[in-house]
């Protein structure tokens, strides 16, 4: 999303999520009702503005995550937890799909103490419910500071949608989200 183009009202909020390759998880917010901007970045760490080549290292400590600001008049927060939880398997430890290491963790980085108890009232349901088979990982932490990462990561799967990373892992996830259409298109607002 180009920021040029949008308009933040005052009242627009922000959430943070990691659920694995931050490229299928901006792809999955950027077409959610609602949300105004996704931003794919680092947080989590102990290094100061760390690279993608060394956040793959998975020694940096930091999650490859998504920083959402989203107007909650249109999608509230609980809304956007909910389809962290549906977007990916939040009961793998370090992994999403081929993707390994603590780098491609599930969490959610809270930014106040309402984020917090719905993550965890949210969580605690899900686990509850016996929707999984297996019990949720997600960590839910206060966020630290966030690192936006280099801006050849920023938008991927609108710039890329025909790469072949692109066509096996985000336009499926896309699809069975609702998300996209049979070509993986995203549907006419």
């Amino acid at each position: 999303m180009d920021d040029n183009a949008i308009k933040i009202p005052a009242n627009a909020q922000q959430a943070i999520f990691a659920g694995g390759c931050f490229w299928c998880t901006e792809a999955v917010y950027e077409r959610t009702d609602g949300v105004l901007k996704v931003e794919s970045g680092y947080i989590g760490g102990d290094v100061p503005n760390p690279s993608y080549e060394q956040v793959c290292t998975g020694q940096t400590g930091h999650a490859e995550a998504i920083r959402v600001t989203f107007d909650p008049s249109t999608v509230g927060y609980e809304q956007l937890v909910r389809l962290h939880f549906a977007s990916h398997d939040p009961t793998t430890l370090n992994r999403q799909g081929a993707d390994v290491g603590t780098q491609y963790r599930s969490a959610i980085f809270t930014l106040d103490d309402e984020q917090q108890a719905t993550a965890e009232r949210v969580k605690a349901e899900l686990d509850a419910s016996g929707e999984y088979s297996r019990p949720i990982v997600t960590e839910i932490t206060e966020a630290t500071i966030f690192y936006p990462a280099e801006n050849y990561h920023q938008n991927y799967y609108s710039r890329n949608s025909a790469a072949p990373y692109c066509q096996m892992v985000i336009t499926p996830k896309l699809k069975k989200l609702g998300l996209a259409d049979s070509a993986g298109r995203s549907p006419a607002p």
